[in-house]
């Protein structure tokens, strides 16, 4: 059963069908050192590889060495499944990266008009996989096109934050959260270049999805930082100046609780939820709690809940109300006086 539940985010996070990966799902196990080959009817690869983003854009690293923490850690090399989604924007085909050790960002310039604010976006996957097409680069080019400056992190996976390990059928949170140490990274890196980046160091927010929901809510709460500090860039904030947190994970804890490392105050920044009431992956718990969290604490926030759209819809066509989300936002973001 758990390892269904793992299938399926998997699959919501690459927009395949959940019968399709249930197939596929067994491939995951296996060592990434072995790619292997689609059978006649397969429609999707598994390649030995670091993830590349779309031509003229280039990635770069967000520790000037090493990731910290890492010592002792061994995992294969970065690998990635490209599965072939005609419903894909701007393509036909998605790509999720596995065995991310190297974390990176990349810079989407906004097109047309500039508005000088930025977002940085954490795809989702469980935190053992990165969606960086569905929840990543479609993103990037939706934002852009509204004159935003985009920052896609690709944030270190597997077993990175708090995660379902199939092994002991059970909730893990690690000793080391590396995706939170990579997300604070990203958000100061970012603020730190704000004038090379051409945007307002005081507008810069956070958008992320499922388990990079769960990033939002951890960077818009967690001020403190998650690792030692490495050079001057760790001594700017790392508070984002708005949140966007979409289908999000992690945060409904047994007993229909908040997690309790999420400790919501007045500093938390202005917040937009959504959500769909049939998610089959994050129960709506985690959108609720938290907004009622935010709530309590006085927190500017903008909830949205579905009565249909499932999980890891993102920008993909959809015949629900849910696909009105992007006009949602926009609105929001004018309102709050980003846009």
């Amino acid at each position: 059963m758990m390892m269904r539940r793992i299938c399926l985010i998997l699959a919501a996070s690459l927009g395949l069908s959940s019968a399709v990966f249930a197939m596929a799902g067994n491939t995951v196990a296996l060592p990434a050192q072995a790619p292997f080959a689609p059978t006649p009817q397969a429609t999707e690869t598994r390649t030995i590889g670091i993830w590349q983003p779309p031509s003229g854009l280039k990635q770069v690293a967000i520790w000037p060495g090493a990731a910290p923490d890492m010592a002792g850690v061994h995992r294969p090399a970065e690998n990635l499944l490209i599965k072939q989604t005609p419903e894909a924007i701007g393509g036909t085909r998605s790509e999720a990266v596995f065995d991310v050790t190297a974390p990176t960002m990349t810079v989407y310039p906004p097109r047309g008009r500039n508005t000088g604010a930025a977002m940085v976006v954490f795809p989702g996957g469980g935190f053992q996989v990165l969606a960086m097409t569905i929840e990543g680069t479609e993103i990037c080019d939706w934002m852009t096109a509204k004159g935003i400056t985009c920052i896609l992190s690709k944030y270190r996976v597997p077993n990175s934050n708090h995660h379902w390990d199939a092994n002991c059928n059970c909730a893990v949170t690690p000793r080391v959260a590396f995706a939170l140490q990579d997300a604070q990274r990203t958000i100061r890196l970012v603020r730190s270049q704000a004038a090379s980046l051409h945007i307002d160091p005081h507008r810069i927010g956070v958008i992320g999805f499922s388990a990079g929901g769960y990033l939002v809510a951890q960077t818009s709460n967690i001020l403190a930082p998650a690792y030692k500090p490495v050079d001057a860039v760790d001594r700017i904030s790392s508070r984002p100046d708005f949140a966007l947190a979409f289908y999000p994970g992690h945060l409904c804890r047994p007993g229909n609780r908040l997690d309790p490392g999420i400790h919501v105050t007045r500093q938390t920044p202005p917040t937009f939820l959504m959500q769909a009431w049939d998610d089959p992956v994050d129960d709506i718990c985690n959108s609720t709690l938290y907004a009622r969290a935010l709530d309590d604490a006085g927190v500017p926030s903008e909830v949205h809940l579905f009565a249909k759209g499932g999980h890891a819809f993102a920008l993909r066509r959809t015949p629900h109300p849910v696909a009105m989300w992007p006009a949602l936002v926009e609105r929001w973001l004018a309102e709050i006086g980003v846009l």
